[in-house]
């Protein structure tokens, strides 16, 4: 069934809602940690404090998440102080030696751990350039370019990172080109940045040329180098949530370059295989984990209902069908968005759950840990807002 013009009117006002009614103010300003800067995210279902440990890359997204609110919504002044306390902790105690970032951090900022990836330096460059523009700082936005500019040096394979695994099967990931296709999307979009038109080409090439498998109906999580599949049970495991967040990227691609067809078609495929082999079909909502063969899984949370699938297909439906107009993807998102807000949203404190079993029976009450922060479901609220009111204001 499609959506009414009034049925999306009443959407843009629940999404406007609950992101500044419910899910901003379950974390701030409670997690501002006034004493040493940054943000005290490790938090149960009432909002008490489980752990004092900050992650790196949440900090950096809870520091993208208030400067872009006080950049797009209101500037409201709450806003920019937290944001501030966001950045001066990440410029003061984030950063090694080496010019990597760490990943685990204490309250105060004494180093714990270091990972063997550079998503805690994408999710800075965001919250540096969103903080730029919100406070005007040049040293902000200088240093978000830079820090970009060794992203696509690690990216690019010119940095080397430690590795994890030997080389006798060498593969790569889709992490890369997709983290990095919307890092430059949100830098373009918030300071500039004249390297993001080209390099984001690239990497949307990458994807469908080595990623995106037709003739199996599949988006694909690790591949060898030159594109095949790798005929093991970690090769062979698919992340749908992860693919359909990579599809809403190439739709936002899409829609900043007018429409572009092949873009809109080639995030639609992805929508479409990675919703056939990751909504569950008897309990609803999207799976974790699948095979590309339909064979057992390693990971023994393969069949949990994690939040943060849930916000990317919400975006990823609502995008998509905003684009195409295909009924489809509106029935597709009134069944992701009534299963998530019914199962994972806490009517009683605000924000949503992280982990349910497959049946929707809650696995614990965190809402804050080292994985799980103010970002999926804020930006997803943020972003439904948003679109929706450029869409109903070009409607009228």
């Amino acid at each position: 069934m499609m959506y009414t013009i009034e049925e999306l009117k009443a959407l843009k006002q629940f999404y406007k809602n609950q992101l500044l009614h419910d899910t901003v103010p379950f974390w701030f300003p409670r997690s501002y940690d006034e004493e040493n800067g940054g943000f005290l995210l490790m938090r149960d279902q009432d909002g008490s404090l489980i752990d004092d440990d900050k992650a790196v890359w949440i900090q950096g997204r809870a520091t993208w998440l208030l400067a872009t609110l006080y950049n797009t919504i209101e500037k409201r002044e709450e806003w920019l102080k937290g944001a501030k306390l966001g950045y001066d902790f990440l410029m003061k105690h984030c950063f090694d030696q080496d010019g990597r970032m760490f990943f685990h951090v204490t309250r105060s900022g004494e180093p714990i751990r270091k990972r063997r990836y550079f998503f805690s330096e994408t999710f800075a460059v965001i919250a540096l350039a969103a903080y730029a523009k919100a406070s005007g700082s040049k040293e902000a936005a200088d240093y978000a370019r830079t820090l970009f500019g060794s992203c696509l040096r690690y990216a690019s394979g010119e940095l080397q990172l430690p590795a994890k695994f030997m080389n006798t099967r060498p593969s790569k990931g889709i992490g890369v080109p997709m983290i990095m296709m919307n890092t430059a999307q949100q830098l373009r979009g918030i300071i500039g940045d004249e390297r993001c038109d080209q390099a984001i080409s690239n990497w949307i090439s990458e994807i469908e040329s080595d990623f995106v498998k037709d003739d199996i109906r599949c988006v694909m999580e690790q591949v060898t180098p030159d594109g095949r599949i790798i005929d093991h049970i970690d090769g062979r495991t698919l992340n749908p949530g992860h693919a359909i967040e990579g599809a809403w990227f190439i739709l936002h691609e899409a829609k900043h370059r007018n429409n572009d067809p092949a873009l809109i078609q080639l995030g639609c495929r992805m929508l479409d295989y990675m919703w056939e082999r990751g909504w569950d079909k008897e309990q609803g909502g999207i799976l974790y984990f699948s095979d590309v063969y339909g064979k057992p899984v390693q990971e023994y949370w393969q069949d949990m209902k994690f939040w943060w699938p849930q916000n990317e297909a919400i975006i990823a439906t609502l995008l998509a069908y905003l684009m195409t107009g295909n009924e489809k993807y509106a029935q597709w998102h009134r069944m992701i968005h009534e299963y998530a807000y019914g199962h994972f949203h806490d009517r009683v404190h605000g924000e949503w759950f992280g982990y349910l079993h497959r049946d929707g029976r809650l696995a614990q009450t965190a809402k804050g840990n080292l994985f799980k922060g103010p970002f999926h479901l804020p930006r997803q609220e943020w972003y439904c807002y948003l679109l929706l009111d450029e869409y109903l204001r070009k409607t009228r």
